[in-house]
């Protein structure tokens, strides 16, 4: 079924393929919403999931699928505030089990590891920090990388390739 036609479509149609149109057409923004109402992305994609999910049980009782978009909405922006609300009842009241934390060794050293690459980031040029952070922080492609920064492709290897080897020799020289 084309993206976008599973408004037109007569109520007998596949559920199944009305929901990934709707599914392919608004995730993101979803996931976005949620994201921005939450500050906790991880979270935001289980909270548009489980929406997603309650939209494929109650299809059948929908009499307007026109409104569709906007139940999902409606669903993620209710479920982020049932979290936030949660959040606030735990600082409060509740006491968070504690996990399993790793020995302060193993935490120190990871602590140091980080500290020298935040460090050794910090001395590379601005295009190159830009270019690295995006591709291994935020994991974003080359073209992603090139659009957002208004950089050609070439431009983002070039100096990805750059900033990979000026933090090589950052960190041995640290070592």
């Amino acid at each position: 079924m084309e993206v976008g036609a599973w408004m037109d479509a007569e109520s007998d149609s596949d559920p199944v393929a009305d929901l990934h149109a709707v599914f392919a057409d608004h995730h993101v923004g979803l996931v976005r919403l949620a994201t921005f109402l939450l500050s906790d992305p991880s979270r935001a994609e289980e909270i548009v999931q489980d929406a997603f999910i309650d939209l494929y049980r109650s299809w059948d009782r929908i009499r307007r699928r026109d409104r569709v978009v906007a139940y999902v909405r409606r669903a993620v922006v209710s479920r982020s505030r049932s979290e936030l609300r949660h959040r606030q009842v735990v600082r409060r009241h509740g006491q968070v089990a504690v996990p399993d934390l790793p020995s302060a060794e193993s935490d120190t050293m990871a602590n140091l590891e980080g500290e020298s690459l935040r460090t050794a980031l910090q001395q590379l040029p601005r295009r190159q920090r830009e270019v690295l952070v995006l591709r291994y922080y935020s994991d974003l492609s080359e073209a992603e990388i090139a659009s957002a920064l208004s950089i050609s492709r070439g431009s983002v290897k070039s100096h990805s390739s750059r900033g990979l080897r000026a933090m090589q020799q950052l960190l041995e020289d640290d070592s």
